[in-house]
């Protein structure tokens, strides 16, 4: 039998008041073992009292040696705090470690010692964001209960070591940011349950693996590691060299590079000023164009049916987009036509050619073809033919209309979420794994479309711009006064400020809210000050139940709201919410420097992904496609 509630509260009280020091005597303090053993017990706390009992107290100094003799914790969390020196050895001895050792965001310096494998029932070890170095034991092969490895942002060095294939329930590897070399083991393929691989930003090189987890390009990144080589085409890395080629000599090769570019050159003279006399300059160059299978006006027309409202799907900032079919590609497409009277809408036209020139992802939406030719009245006409996606845009599944559907359609909570996830990977590609990265500027709900398997794809890139080695280019982008839409554009956009990345960081996490709550950025709820981002921040966590769309929970919970009665979120439920909302808080900061960056989101949304609460009974059952 317990003590009474008070008398735990007033250990509490005397624990958190103690100097901002370990003291050494910890070990040794049973009070504070059967302390936490209670609080792993109480279930409901509804004043957050036990809160501050882990992380974030800010404590300093070592972590001291007898902490060792504490034998009987499951979970130790000393997270977010002034902690410097070397983790004492003794830390790997507390065989009852079982949930999880967290020591992130710390000061902590040293290596990580060989009793690492002592920890063999441990669930989870995170120590990233410290000083750590040396080299990752190779014991930690022996912690075969391991599902969650993180020890990004640290200074290890090495290679990975080939042990790690011994950790067959594995869920979640994040060694980004450190000084690893060598190769990716191709024995991590083989884990059965691996769901997330970071190696982000260190100095890897030679083949990627193909297999495993390493088949999907959402599940794992490799940026920043430029001796990489393989893998699957997703990731656009060079071809590995053929093993046993022989190496020419550079002078050779230099020389007959040298005469075969003059002859080429100079037989080509004659046939330029030929072209040149003889064909008329296009209105519009633009390097995709010439890769392109190109379509007639004429075709368009037909396709579309002279252009008729009863195929047009939608309008956008620059022109009208049509569903029709065309001879040469199976299916339906959608064919966006420029409004050319609007001013900019050539250079969003531009924009848009040029960023998705060389971008290949299957949640960015894929460009078939081109027109750029005149009309029946011998106006100038330009267009664009995209994948045709029959469930419409995100936009329409939020906020559906009556005109929309006869029955009404809505996303449950794990599909929604996988849309979320779907646009950040999207976006992580744009940004940080392009050859030339990609700001997108203009992303909504609007501007998020749905396949057949509500697959997200990201589309619209009329107002995309090109981030070049010296900054933004402004020749290959639309300069079209303030970039986006309001709501979703961040702040420092309206001031004048250049675009960057962090601005689509700030869309995504608008975008996030949105979904989460069911409110438009613009509703008129928010005025002044109060905006979106804040309606949400000062809900949390108390205040979940009255901010989330209803159209995401469980359906006896919104009959009970209905009827009067007060009810609660299953609390499996309310922690996936308060993670993605947090997620979505970060980003959506004032503060561009403050946001978070979409590698980290990636990361994040990956773990949330784990815990997905599997019992969450969903609104509308197996939500059938709209065909339309």
């Amino acid at each position: 039998m317990f003590p009474t509630f008070s008398f735990w509260f007033l250990l509490l009280l005397i624990f958190n008041f103690w100097p901002k020091t370990i003291a050494f005597t910890l070990g040794n303090q049973t009070d504070h073992l059967a302390l936490l053993k209670f609080k792993q017990l109480i279930t409901n706390d509804p004043y957050g009292i036990l809160d501050s009992w882990n992380g974030k107290n800010m404590l300093e100094g070592t972590i001291p040696s007898s902490i060792g003799n504490c034998q009987n914790i499951q979970m130790l969390d000393l997270s977010k705090n002034n902690l410097r020196g070397v983790i004492p050895p003794e830390v790997f001895s507390i065989s009852s470690l079982t949930i999880g050792l967290f020591l992130s965001q710390n000061f902590l310096s040293g290596s990580l010692p060989d009793e690492l494998g002592h920890l063999q029932n441990i669930v989870t070890i995170d120590v990233s964001k410290n000083r750590l170095s040396g080299k990752i034991p190779i014991t930690v092969g022996k912690c075969i209960c391991l599902e969650y490895l993180i020890l990004a942002g640290n200074s290890f060095n090495g290679s990975i070591p080939y042990s790690l294939e011994s950790l067959k329930v594995l869920k979640v590897l994040d060694l980004s940011r450190n000084q690893l070399s060598g190769l990716i083991p191709k024995a991590l393929q083989n884990i059965p349950f691996f769901e997330y691989f970071n190696v982000s930003f260190n100095m890897l090189e030679g083949e990627v693996p193909t297999k495993g987890v390493f088949r999907n390009a959402s599940a794992f990144t490799v940026i920043g590691n430029n001796k990489l080589c393989g893998g699957i085409l997703e990731l656009h890395l060079p071809p590995c060299p053929i093993k046993g080629t022989k190496h020419y000599n550079l002078k050779l090769m230099v020389g007959i590079v040298s005469v075969v570019s003059f002859l080429f050159i100079m037989l080509s003279i004659p046939t330029i000023y030929w072209r040149r006399g003889t064909i008329k300059k296009p209105s519009f160059d633009s390097p995709i164009i010439d890769q392109m299978i190109k379509v007639s006006y004429q075709n368009l027309h037909r396709a579309t049916n002279g252009f008729s409202k009863s195929n047009l799907i939608g309008s956008g900032n620059f022109g009208s987009v049509y569903k029709g079919t065309l001879e040469s590609i199976e299916g339906f497409v959608a064919i966006k036509v420029l409004n050319l009277t609007k001013k900019g809408s050539h250079k969003s036209f531009i924009a848009e050619c040029n960023a998705l020139k060389h971008i290949r992802h299957r949640n960015l939406v894929k460009i078939l073809t081109c027109c750029s030719s005149t009309d029946y009245k011998g106006g100038e006409f330009k267009a664009l033919a995209f994948e045709y996606m029959r469930n419409g845009n995100l936009e329409s599944w939020l906020h559906p209309t009556t005109e929309m559907t006869d029955e009404p359609r809505s996303l449950n909570l794990e599909q929604r979420f996988n849309i979320i996830i779907d646009v950040a990977s999207a976006f992580c590609y744009l940004h940080y794994e392009c050859e030339q990265p990609v700001i997108h500027c203009d992303l909504k709900p609007a501007n998020v479309l749905l396949n057949d398997s509500l697959v997200a794809q990201v589309s619209d890139f009329g107002l995309a711009r090109l981030v070049s080695s010296a900054g933004i280019s402004l020749k290959q982008s639309s300069t079209i006064g303030v970039m986006g839409t309001v709501g979703y554009a961040p702040l420092e956009y309206g001031m004048g400020l250049e675009v960057s990345i962090e601005g689509d960081t700030y869309s995504f996490g608008i975008l996030i809210l949105e979904m989460l709550t069911g409110r438009r950025p613009t509703d008129e709820m928010f005025k002044d000050d109060h905006n979106l981002h804040n309606y949400v921040k000062h809900s949390i966590p108390n205040h979940l139940f009255q901010i989330v769309d209803r159209s995401i929970l469980p359906i006896e919970l919104e009959n009970n709201s209905e009827n009067g009665n007060s009810c609660s979120i299953d609390p499996n439920v309310e922690k996936y919410l308060l993670s993605i909302f947090r997620i979505a808080l970060s980003c959506s900061v004032e503060s561009p420097k403050e946001r978070m960056n979409m590698v980290d989101v990636i990361r994040e949304l990956n773990i949330i992904k784990s815990f997905f609460p599997t019992k969450v009974q969903r609104r509308h059952g197996a939500l059938q496609p709209q065909i339309t």
